[in-house]
């Protein structure tokens, strides 16, 4: 368990993260690393032990940072034992009291790719390579209002899927939920319109569907709003909901391609300045203004990014000196981030909690509809 004072330290050498405390840390070296290294300058540590992949362990790196005042700062500690790397010293913390107490999450369709539901653009699985079936001229078309307004049906074939209810929040989403359960999340900004960062239980105070959602609908043309079950029920049964005063098509309030952004959208312009550290996690930041959030933060403000591939401003060489990053697999990227932070067992009790509640709701529902 880590103690709630401790900063905990992302260490990337090599391409390779390692997480777990080093089994081959003898009593001796960690006397040695504890006790004697502070006493000493850090140049001549460094000159004796270069090489060694002991100290490539996060583990170390955190009791170090944890137990004892250290003679340089965590990104300078590592860098001399790989100078020719970049990749080397791509560290990062998050502090559970004191620096860090308004982060600002930044999130895409991959955190919820482990509920099932694709993502838009990976190659072969995303969905924009699986809409031939609709038969748009192009992938974006689908969700271009001008092509809607022509042509609303290719939309409502595929909300058919895209509609809440058929897939649950996954450990990534209850991870998001978990810093505002410690108390340091600001905001989380989300592009995806799957409503799962409301379903597992996010405030709707603490998030900003930057892309709209299904929760509400309106006509396309006057916006006139329109009761989104009647709306959905239409979709549901391949009938086209129209509007009560201008007979334009209704359609969720889903924010397409030449609409505009919704109001709480521009939080961010209070939010990001405040931010005491951006996470950015399972987006490929394509899509504008979207993309460009996370250029606003300070420039002294550290930036992580969780995701499969670098995008963005970490595509760049070399990275801003303040900018990290975690690449691979996503889900299994944030369940070792929160074991290491000690959350996975509170993490887990919240799923559970919170899936019980909704299935006992889902229960009651069901007995009034059919009793």
């Amino acid at each position: 368990m880590v103690n709630s004072k401790v900063s905990v330290v992302f260490l990337k050498r090599a391409g390779r993260s390692l997480f777990s405390p080093p089994p081959q840390l003898s009593l001796m070296k960690l006397f040695y690393i504890s006790f004697i290294l502070p006493r000493l300058h850090f140049s001549h540590f460094v000159g004796a032990v270069r090489g060694t992949s002991f100290l490539t362990q996060l583990g170390l790196l955190t009791h170090i940072c944890g137990s004892f005042k250290l003679p340089c700062a965590p990104s300078q500690l590592f860098a001399p034992l790989c100078p020719n790397s970049k990749a080397a010293t791509a560290v990062d913390y998050i502090s559970i009291r004191g620096r860090c107490k308004k982060v600002v999450v930044v999130a895409g369709a991959g955190i919820s790719t482990a509920s099932g539901i694709p993502d838009f653009r990976t190659p072969g699985t995303g969905l924009y390579a699986n809409l031939e079936k609709y038969n748009v001229p192009y992938p974006e078309a689908i969700f271009n209002i001008d092509y809607f307004s022509n042509d609303p049906q290719p939309f409502f074939s595929l909300a058919k899927f895209l509609y809440p209810g058929g897939h649950r929040p996954n450990y990534i989403h209850y991870f998001i939920r978990m810093l505002h359960h410690k108390g340091l999340l600001l905001r989380v900004y989300t592009q995806n319109i799957d409503g799962l960062e409301k379903l597992c239980g996010i405030p709707d105070e603490k998030l900003v569907e930057a892309h709209g959602s299904f929760a509400t609908a309106s006509c396309h043309l006057c916006h006139t709003p329109y009761p989104s079950e009647e709306a959905k029920c239409a979709i549901m049964s391949d009938n086209v909901p129209t509007c009560s005063f201008c007979a334009a098509t209704v359609k969720p309030d889903v924010v397409f391609f030449g609409e505009d952004l919704p109001q709480k959208y521009f939080l961010h312009t209070k939010d990001f300045p405040k931010a005491d550290l951006l996470i950015i996690m399972g987006t490929s930041l394509k899509i504008e203004p979207f993309a460009s959030l996370v250029n606003t933060v300070g420039s002294s403000v550290p930036r992580l990014l969780l995701n499969r591939h670098a995008v963005g401003p970490f595509e760049r060489v070399p990275l801003r000196r303040r900018d990290h990053m975690e690449l691979g697999d996503l889900a299994e990227t944030i369940r070792r981030f929160a074991e290491f932070l000690g959350w996975n067992g509170e993490i887990e009790e919240m799923m559970k909690d919170r899936e019980a509640l909704v299935g006992s709701a889902l229960k009651l529902f069901f007995f009034f509809c059919f009793h």
